[in-house]
């Protein structure tokens, strides 16, 4: 039986580069579910590999549809964005293991899709000051920084992240990446000795 491993983790927690790390790990052998936003494009990006890029109306026609897992909205400074998970069949836990990046709200709604015991929460976690830190770097180097947008993330982040909010969704296990390369081996070692129990096996 294959399993879904959930990625998640405050804004410049280090995620992102966990999430491209596991997929590119051989031995992993996993597939990426590439989830879904209207919000544009930054540099670097590429359509289809950290988000399908798409308008409110191709949204809205698969919601219609009925193929909308989970949706969250976000009231940012360009205006509202919308990230979603669309189950496009592409998926089948029944012969190969998947990685996805989500928040607690859409790993809740993923776990109830597919079931507790095929979706693995990997909650990555920083200290506040070097998440900002790794923030300010990040946006500086980009064509059009956003510090507004940046910040706005950051404060949004104690409270859909808190630690209330995570116990309230049966996700305990926590990876300090601190070191990126010492994070990735304890995710791993933890993936191999829990099997499909996210709550058991390896503790760092």
């Amino acid at each position: 039986m294959g399993r879904l491993i959930c990625i998640l983790g405050k804004s410049a927690s280090g995620k992102d580069t966990i999430y491209r790390r596991l997929l590119l790990d051989t031995q992993m052998r996993v597939e990426p579910m590439v989830t879904c936003t209207t919000r544009p494009m930054r540099d670097g990006e590429t359509d289809g590999v950290e988000y399908h890029f798409c308008s409110v109306e191709q949204m809205k026609k698969l919601e219609e549809e009925g193929c909308i897992i989970e949706m969250r909205t976000y009231d940012t400074t360009e205006g509202l964005w919308y990230y979603f998970t669309a189950d496009d069949g592409s998926v089948d836990l029944e012969k190969n293991d998947y990685i996805i990046i989500g928040t607690v709200e859409s790993y809740e709604k993923l776990r109830d899709y597919f079931g507790k015991e095929k979706v693995i929460p990997i909650y990555i976690t920083l200290d506040n000051g070097e998440r900002l830190s790794r923030a300010l770097m990040r946006e500086r180097v980009r064509k059009n920084p956003d510090y507004e947008e940046m910040c706005r993330r950051f404060l949004a982040d104690e409270k859909d992240f808190s630690d209330i909010r995570l116990e309230e969704a049966g996700i305990t296990k926590r990876f300090y990446n601190m070191n990126l390369d010492n994070a990735i081996a304890g995710i791993k070692e933890y993936l191999a000795q829990t099997g499909g129990d996210p709550q058991s096996g390896y503790q760092s």
